[in-house]
């Protein structure tokens, strides 16, 4: 009964992200009723193993009392203080400086956000003041990567490349530039390392060229994309494409809301080739998704511009919930759990989800394996030779999720065929093989089809 009567006013009044409304109506809502570990349940009593960590940011995992304490404790001694007015409290002080001590380099310098897609707008205006204070306002142009993902705010929506993100909302504004992914299943350049690094810096020089150099102010990237369907570039690419920004003096602007927090190994992406953005973006792993918070690091190089260009007046960027007291003490906790124990084992955990990912390459629905850590894809074709994905018939962002949830298993299921794997960092060795054991399954039935069978014939 209770459930019954969630479904009807979740259909009547709760408006969900990125979704049909008609076709929500329709269906109705799944309820998620606890969770525990790698494992949710919903309000029948089904229990999943969540291989997504619910939208990649349950990073530590779900019931974590140390966590909840942390909050429950900040609740009850100072539930919110502003940071306007020159005001402040402990656990936001000490969080930025924890997580400034742990990032590249020297982006020493962290402003608080609610998520990632305010951190994406916050980079913005504060790329635009920096160029304003060096006397250069015509640097004003923004650069990103075909199928990348950069929030979906009216100003973040541009920068992101998917055409969801587009349809109907009047986005990618005029000074919003994007340059071909380095997609190597796909690319027109073939699959070799060395010549996708060389054609994305030959496009990456060739969008400046166009823009014009005193007008191109920023590049952004993802270390793996993940909403263009967990695209992992080749080995150096990052640092190929940073050495462009570099000598074209252009900042580079590291999109780590999903690779941050040991999603790929270390807490940061960025240190698997040592690269030191100018602004790094993080969110959901941050606070593993327990409450929201985001957060945008600065280089000293552009903290100290944009500081000395404001002199004595105030910088007029500011949100309500910046540095949150009771999202920051739930940081310091989650940070806490990751350096003792949840990195290394998700480092050991996504060595194992790679390795049976790889061992499903057989199977005659998959074309590609791609991931690191507990990053990874698998993408399906019906036609491994010419690489042809499912048929639209196949519907497979909802037929695939559908047939794994009913398998016990959460995945994303992307509406070209490619299965996204971000399981929280707590899995065992029993989990992750159930998760790749789940998709098995999950792929045999879907072979079973007939609208997959007709088009393998």
């Amino acid at each position: 009964m209770l459930s019954n009567s969630l479904v009807e006013l979740d259909r009547a009044h709760l408006v969900h992200p990125v979704a049909s409304y008609r076709g929500h109506e329709r269906a109705g809502v799944r309820v998620l009723k606890s969770a525990k570990g790698a494992t949710v349940t919903d309000a029948t009593g089904h229990q999943m193993i969540d291989g997504f960590a619910g939208l990649w940011c349950v990073n530590a995992g779900y019931g974590h009392e140390s966590i909840v304490e942390a909050a429950a404790r900040q609740m009850r001694e100072l539930p919110y203080a502003t940071g306007y007015f020159g005001l402040g409290s402990e656990p936001a002080i000490r969080l930025a400086a924890e997580l400034a001590d742990r990032a590249p380099g020297d982006l020493n310098h962290v402003y608080f956000t609610l998520g990632g897609s305010d951190a994406i707008d916050s980079t913005i205006r504060f790329i635009r003041y920096y160029y304003h204070s060096l006397g250069k306002p015509a640097k004003d142009q923004f650069i990103s990567l075909e199928q990348g993902y950069h929030g979906s705010s009216t100003v973040g929506a541009g920068l992101t490349a998917l055409p969801i993100f587009h349809a109907g909302f009047g986005v990618p504004l005029d000074w919003q530039h994007k340059i071909p992914t380095h997609y190597a299943y796909r690319n027109p350049v073939g699959s070799d390392p060395q010549a996708i690094i060389a054609a994305s810096v030959a496009a990456l020089r060739a969008k400046v060229e166009e823009i014009g150099a005193d007008r191109a102010a920023a590049f952004y990237v993802e270390p793996i994309q993940g909403s263009g369907g967990v695209l992992v570039p080749p080995p150096g690419w990052m640092k190929a494409m940073r050495d462009v920004c570099t000598e074209l003096d252009i900042l580079f602007v590291a999109d780590e809301v999903i690779t941050g927090f040991g999603r790929t190994g270390p807490l940061f992406a960025c240190s698997d080739e040592d690269i030191v953005p100018d602004l790094m973006t993080t969110a959901k792993g941050l606070t593993s998704g327990y409450v929201p918070m985001g957060a945008v690091f600065l280089s000293e190089r552009v903290y100290q511009t944009i500081a000395d260009g404001a002199g004595s007046a105030a910088i007029g960027h500011g949100y309500t919930y910046s540095a949150h007291p009771v999202s920051a003490a739930v940081g310091l906790e989650v940070l806490r759990l990751y350096e003792n124990g949840l990195l290394e084992n998700g480092v050991k955990a996504g060595a194992r989800l790679m390795a049976g990912l790889h061992e499903l390459a057989a199977h005659p629905l998959v074309g590609d394996v791609r991931g690191r850590g507990m990053l990874a894809a698998i993408e399906l074709v019906v036609d491994k030779e010419r690489k042809t994905p499912l048929p639209a018939a196949a519907d497979p962002s909802r037929r695939i999720f559908d047939r794994a949830w009913d398998n016990g298993l959460v995945i994303r299921a992307f509406g070209n065929g490619v299965l996204g794997y971000a399981p929280p960092l707590c899995c065992t060795d029993a989990e992750i093989d159930a998760i790749i054991d789940r998709t098995r399954r999950t792929l045999d039935q879907t072979l079973e089809d007939p609208d997959v069978r007709a088009a393998l014939a």
